[in-house]
Order: C-alpha cells, then sequence, then structure tokens
C-alpha cells in the first residue's frame, strides 16, 4: 500500500520529500544514503521517503496502523512491480532521539531510513526471531551508524516513541 500523499514519481526515479524542513538535512545527501542503504540491503525498485512532522505521522499511523500516536517510522511496502515502497519519518522524533542520544538529526534519519528500508525488504523485528535486528546491526556498521531501532528498543534505552512497522 502506497503512502496517500502526492509520492508518485516516474519510474527509475528516487523521490525525498522534506515536508518539514530540517537544518543541516538535504534531500540530496538522505538520496545518496538511501540509495547505497537500499542497495546494500538488496532492496530493489523505486523507493520514496517522506520526512514529515508529528501531525502528519500521527495521521498516517492511525489512519494505517490504527495507533492513534505519532511515531519515528512507518514502512508502506508497494505490491507495484517495480517498486518497493515508500517509507515516512517524523522529523520531530529524529530531532529529539538524535538529541537525546549525542548524534545529529541527519544521522538519526539515516538509521530511521534503514530501519524502513528493512521492513519493505520483508524483514519484521516483531516476528522473526532476531533476523531483522541481526541484519540491521550488520548494515548499521557497514554504513557508519550508530545504535539502530531495534538495539534500542531491546538495550539499555528505552523507547520513545512507538516503533513503526509495516502497516
Amino acid at each position: 500500500m502506497a503512502l496517500p500523499v502526492t509520492l508518485l514519481f516516474p519510474y527509475g526515479c528516487e523521490l525525498i520529500v522534506l515536508r518539514k524542513p530540517v537544518p543541516g538535512v538535504s534531500s540530496t545527501a538522505l538520496a545518496r544514503f538511501t540509495s547505497r542503504a537500499q542497495k546494500e540491503a538488496g532492496l530493489r525498485g523505486e523507493l520514496a521517503v517522506l520526512v514529515t512532522n508529528n501531525r502528519e505521522i500521527q495521521s498516517l499511523n492511525r489512519d494505517f496502523r490504527k495507533k492513534d500516536k505519532p511515531t519515528d517510522v512507518i514502512s508502506f511496502p508497494s505490491e507495484a512491480s517495480g517498486v518497493a515502497g515508500d517509507i515516512a519519518i517524523s522529523a520531530d522524533i529524529a530531532k529529539r532521539n538524535g538529541l537525546e542520544l549525542g548524534h545529529d538529526v541527519l544521522t538519526e534519519l539515516k538509521i530511521l531510513i534503514l530501519h524502513g528500508i528493512l521492513h519493505l525488504a520483508g524483514f519484521d523485528h516483531e516476528t522473526d526471531g532476531g533476523e531483522m535486528s541481526r541484519k540491521e546491526i550488520r548494515l548499521r556498521k557497514q554504513l557508519g551508524l550508530p545504535s539502530g531501532l531495534i538495539e534500542r528498543t531491546n538495550g539499555s534505552k528505552p523507547a520513545r516513541a512507538d516503533r513503526g512497522s509495516r502497516p
């Protein structure tokens, strides 16, 4: 199911939408990282990333996951040929988590994109017995990122927001 926002794009393009501008973050930097992470994860097909605010992410979470609260990341896998899917991220939560964890918002957005890509690739940390966690740890290290979402949730840092997943 695709995001219910205007994220239609021509075949072969990757789209990064910064609906909520984030100081120090460019769509070009996010697109470069997204392409690399997608390749490393083995996810084929077009991919769109929406960076938005808590209000919009809460609306998406409520409409597609029946959870009426903001979340950090939600993945929307596609059934269309050649389209991997869409990822929606809360810039508000990314900024807060980055500050709490001691890294910049760009790094946090990359962590959230990687997590979303793994969901689009078919992984589900709630049901896969640790397979997604192991893959996220390996890719996070390859991509030079600090601890990922699953590690934070299962480790010493408490979860600060509902962890997004596939609707």
